[in-house]
């Protein structure tokens, strides 16, 4: 039985402005091959979810679930510990930014994953070992660096609980993404005063008010008095930056 999804709670909203980025969706696709029948484990409102496949969803949260579109199939209420599906039923299994919420279904969940795959896991996800450098973090958030070491699993753990062969792609996050991650910030650091953008990120939504309250007077004043662009300026003449995302691709031995 799941018991009250995360985000049943910080969920609201999510698909308007966590919209899928193009160039990320060719990287994936392209890293599930000619996987035929794939499973989107954490699924939530779809993003990056092939058109032109069969597709399984499993989303535990009903309020991720009524955000997916109507050209995709209905999400399948379960959990990523216990995937309702037997060995090799499928041709592809993939989790794009969603295992840092398995909790403690996370190495359960990625074994899964592997189990009802005969081809390819893809999963997008973030090393908190790079992310931990942006200046969101190093300058006014160091809760979020302490809470990714406790919840992303590294790179080197993933890929042994899998198995087989894995490879790992770095990921920069565009300025003009789509997809307002959290490390999407780093080319804006004004979306940090829009609650809105704020609360699309699982990083603000799953930190204390207080803290919260914190950063926010603590960016809006350094951005008023030129701090900010002091320290971090040279930020707004990038494209791309690399914040930590990374796109791993798994096969089987």
């Amino acid at each position: 039985m799941i018991d009250h999804p995360r985000y049943d709670s910080i969920g609201h909203g999510y698909a308007i402005r966590r919209r899928e980025d193009p160039r990320y969706r060719e990287r994936i696709l392209a890293a599930l091959g000619d996987a035929r029948t794939v499973v989107n484990v954490g699924a939530g409102a779809g993003s990056y979810e092939p058109r032109d496949r069969y597709v399984l969803a499993v989303e535990p949260s009903d309020v991720m679930a009524a955000q997916r579109a109507k050209e995709l199939a209905p999400a399948i209420r379960a959990s990523a510990g216990r995937l309702p599906f037997r060995d090799g039923s499928l041709d592809a299994a993939m989790s794009i930014l969603s295992l840092h919420h398995w909790d403690d279904e996370r190495e359960a969940g990625v074994r899964e994953l592997r189990r009802v795959a005969t081809g390819p896991v893809v999963i997008v996800t973030f090393d908190p070992e790079v992310s931990r450098a942006m200046w969101l973090v190093t300058d006014y958030l160091p809760e979020l660096a302490d809470m990714d070491r406790r919840i992303f699993p590294s790179l080197e753990q993933l890929s042994k609980w899998l198995g087989g062969t894995t490879h790992v792609d770095v990921l920069p996050i565009p300025r003009d993404t789509s997809d307002w991650m959290l490390g999407a910030l780093w080319a804006h650091p004004e979306r940090v005063l829009d609650a809105a953008a704020r609360n699309a990120t699982s990083g603000f939504a799953r930190m204390p008010p207080d803290v919260v309250a914190r950063v926010v007077t603590a960016v809006e004043r350094d951005l008023e008095n030129g701090t900010w662009d002091a320290r971090h300026g040279h930020l707004r003449k990038l494209d791309a930056y690399d914040a930590g995302l990374r796109l791993l691709v798994n096969t089987p031995a």
